[in-house]
């Protein structure tokens, strides 16, 4: 047997966890149309439960997770195919406070050059405040010539500590 395969590692618990789950399934009869009309972007982070933070339900959303909840070239892509083909119109947006974005740099991807011999070809998108960089993200979103919905756009900060979102209010830009 591969070690990869090896009956104590995690994609096996996953893997068993889902004939348990897949035992007790019944179809929710849903497409794949998010019932709220809503696109989530948020960070990948393991601490942030969306569901139970914004109190949805299967079916509600869209969930888009990536590193530092950043709006990339990917993130529009998803999101454009989100409003075009399946109906979403609002977009909210989801940083938040102990961000591991915080304390990397662009140097990251030379590192990584250094050591594997090839240059990774996306940016880090690293950021120092994360207020700015949802104003950013903000802006990609409502800037975005794909984009069919941008007029309820809507950024926060989620505090790890307390579960509360803060609302970031993009005319607030301290550089503007």
């Amino acid at each position: 047997m591969p070690p990869s395969s090896s009956e104590g590692s995690v994609t096996n618990r996953l893997v068993a966890a889902n004939q348990r789950y897949a035992a007790e399934f019944t179809d929710p009869g849903m497409d794949a149309r998010p019932v709220l009309k809503v696109a989530v972007v948020a960070c990948m982070d393991a601490r942030l439960d969306l569901h139970a933070a914004l109190g949805l339900e299967l079916g509600d959303c869209h969930t888009i997770r990536n590193a530092g909840g950043v709006v990339t070239d990917d993130v529009i892509r998803s999101l454009t195919i989100s409003q075009r083909a399946l109906g979403t119109r609002s977009v909210v947006l989801i940083h938040h406070t102990g961000c591991g974005l915080l304390n990397l740099t662009e140097d990251f991807r030379h590192e990584l050059e250094l050591e594997v011999g090839q240059r990774p070809s996306w940016a880090v998108e690293s950021f120092k405040d994360a207020d700015q960089d949802v104003r950013q993200s903000m802006e990609r979103v409502r800037t975005s010539p794909f984009l069919l919905h941008t007029d309820d756009v809507r950024g926060f900060v989620f505090d790890v500590t307390t579960g509360l979102l803060r609302e970031i209010d993009p005319a607030n830009d301290p550089e503007a």
